[in-house]
Formats: structure tokens, C-alpha cells, sequence
């Protein structure tokens, strides 16, 4: 812990003693990236696919205990947030605020409304392109890359980036990562960190009489 100061060592010693006290309940957690990177890690998130897999795993991701994750297992450059945007949505643009405020870059771009039949719409907002080109631009800033995402558009990408010697990992979830993917690069299942990445839920209890 040498070298670090004030909010950032305060930072680190509270995500080890959060992931010591699950190590302590026997939840293997510290090992599940760390034989796989090296160097300065940035991680890729593609919203959208983990929208998805958050779907299928039941539980939430908490950006915080994210962030705070990949702060204390890696040397982290950065972490990027890609995202459809919809409008003026408050609700959206308070979470993606946060998320900034967090430290995450964001990148955003608002949906389309596409017709694709009568009284039929289909909203797009695929960020793609924008992911890859942010990619490539920071090669020179990072020796691992984690992408947080299973589209089988990324299979290309990941084959330029270890052309270029980078490590290259994949996290999502069993159903939503391409095969492409799994045989370019080494697989994470979000499911092995749901006790130090999920969100807690916050219980509403139910209304005491005289209050419906």
C-alpha cells in the first residue's frame, strides 16, 4: 500500500477489507482476473449486453463496487461506459452523472426510432463503431483489455488489439457471449462476482395499516 494517499489509499484499504471479509466466508473472489492480466488494464463496457445479462442473471451490477473491483485487482487506466441515450430522460442522465462522478468516461449516443411497419418501431442506439474506434485509439494506454460484452461484432476488434501483444479478456454472462469471442480471448462469467458487484436491492416494507 506504500505510495498511495489520501482519498485513493483510503479507497484501496476499503475494498480490501470488503474482499477479505468475503475470502473469509470462503468466496474465492481475488483470483478470478488476476492470473489472466497485466500491466495497465482499461475495461470496455458495452451497456446493452450487460443490460442483457443482468436480465438472464437475476441481480443487478453496482457501477460502484465495480469500479471499486477493478481498482483493487489491476492496474486500472481506465474504464469506459457506452451507452444509447434517450432523449432528455432524466432518470438516464442522473445515472450516467454518477457515473461519471465515479470516474467512468462516458460515451453516449442517442437512439434512433426506426419504422420497420405499420404502427411498428424499433428503437437502435448500437455503439459499436464508437467502442471500437475508443479501443484502438487507446492502445498505447493499456497492456490488457477487458471487454464488458459478448456481440460477436467485437471479434475483429480483439484480434487487432493482441496483433498488438495486449492481453484480451471477456465478461458477460452463459447466453450472451458469441463464440467468436470465447475462442479469442479468455472468459469471465459475471456470475462468479456477483458477492462483491451486485447491487442491493432496497426492500420497500409493506404499508402498516391506514397508510393505502
Amino acid at each position: 500500500m506504500a505510495g498511495f494517499t489520501g482519498k485513493l489509499k483510503g479507497e484501496r484499504i476499503y475494498l480490501y477489507e470488503n474482499l477479505s471479509w468475503h475470502r473469509s466466508r470462503g468466496v474465492k473472489i481475488v483470483d478470478v482476473i488476476k492470473p489472466f492480466i497485466a500491466g495497465r488494464v482499461c475495461v470496455f463496457i458495452d451497456a446493452a449486453n450487460i443490460l442483457y445479462s443482468q436480465q438472464s442473471l437475476g441481480w443487478r451490477v453496482d457501477y460502484k463496487k465495480l469500479k471499486e473491483y477493478f481498482t483493487g485487482e489491476c492496474n486500472l487506466s481506465g474504464i469506459y461506459f457506452f451507452t444509447g441515450k434517450v432523449g432528455d430522460n432524466k432518470k438516464q442522465n442522473s445515472f450516467l452523472k454518477k457515473l461519471a462522478d465515479l470516474g467512468y468516461k462516458i460515451k453516449a449516443k442517442e437512439v434512433k426510432r426506426i419504422k420497420i411497419s405499420e404502427n411498428n418501431y424499433e428503437w437502435k442506439g448500437n455503439l459499436d463503431v464508437e467502442l471500437t474506434i475508443s479501443v484502438l485509439a487507446n492502445l498505447e494506454n493499456f497492456d490488457t483489455l477487458i471487454l464488458m460484452s459478448g456481440d460477436s461484432d467485437f471479434a475483429s476488434l480483439l484480434d487487432e488489439v493482441k496483433i498488438h501483444k495486449k492481453r484480451v479478456l471477456v465478461m458477460s454472462t452463459k447466453g450472451h457471449v458469441a463464440k467468436e469471442l470465447l475462442d479469442r480471448a479468455k472468459y469471465i462469467n459475471l456470475k462468479k462476482l456477483k458477492s462483491v458487484i451486485s447491487l442491493e436491492e432496497q426492500k420497500i416494507p409493506p404499508p402498516k395499516q391506514g397508510e393505502v
